[in-house]
């Protein structure tokens, strides 16, 4: 297929990759995949028994991806490339999704209190037949948290929408006392290979 113009379709309802690929001058157009059918969410992001964190944010990201894409065709509308991304949070094995309430939220936060934990975003970008995809990885370490410090935290609506139940682009910038890797790709985007992707995928960056 021969894209419409440069503009590429996200995958993602994430306030934070729409800022993020406005800051590196990407233009595009929303492509969302539903949460509520019949059936279900159009991607499911269940893990799978026995999944290693990387390899679900990976297969979830690729599922992403290729949904999005066969909506484009199967409605019809101008064909773009396509990109989706996500980030799943992981420490000691254990994959740390969105808190449902309060309590998730607190004890997420309790189990990565003084510790140093993973944070996996995975980008695919998908042109005709072809996808490039890639996982990035950085450490984030916590400072000692106090039980009011996480009260104050959860009683706010910032937790819920995020993997690891925090976001380092919000308040939860205090708890952090180092990261190893991108801090993009924490906020759910990592820029350098994102724009890696793209620019194998033609569309023009600087």
């Amino acid at each position: 297929m021969k894209p419409a113009d440069n503009r590429i379709y996200l995958a993602s309802k994430s306030p934070r990759r729409r800022e993020l690929l406005r800051q590196i001058g990407i233009e595009f157009e929303l492509l969302l995949l539903r949460d509520q059918t019949p059936r279900g969410p159009e991607v499911s992001e269940e893990v799978l028994p026995g999944e290693k964190a990387e390899d679900y944010v990976a297969r979830i990201t690729r599922e992403k991806v290729e949904f999005a894409t066969n909506t484009m065709l199967r409605r019809r509308l101008p064909a773009r490339t396509v990109l989706a991304a996500d980030t799943t949070v992981t420490i000691d094995g254990r994959i740390l999704g969105k808190p449902a309430n309060a309590e998730e939220a607190s004890a997420m936060l309790k189990s990565l209190s003084g510790r140093t934990h993973q944070v996996l975003t995975s980008v695919a970008v998908r042109r005709d037949e072809e996808t490039w995809q890639t996982t990035q990885r950085s450490n984030v370490t916590f400072a000692v948290l106090t039980d009011d410090m996480i009260r104050a935290y959860c009683a706010a609506s910032e937790p819920y929408d995020k993997a690891g139940g925090y976001g380092i682009q919000g308040m939860a910038a205090i708890f952090i006392e180092r990261i190893e890797g991108s801090y993009s790709g924490i906020m759910g985007l990592p820029l350098h290979e994102t724009a890696q992707l793209l620019h194998r995928a033609g569309i023009p960056l600087l």
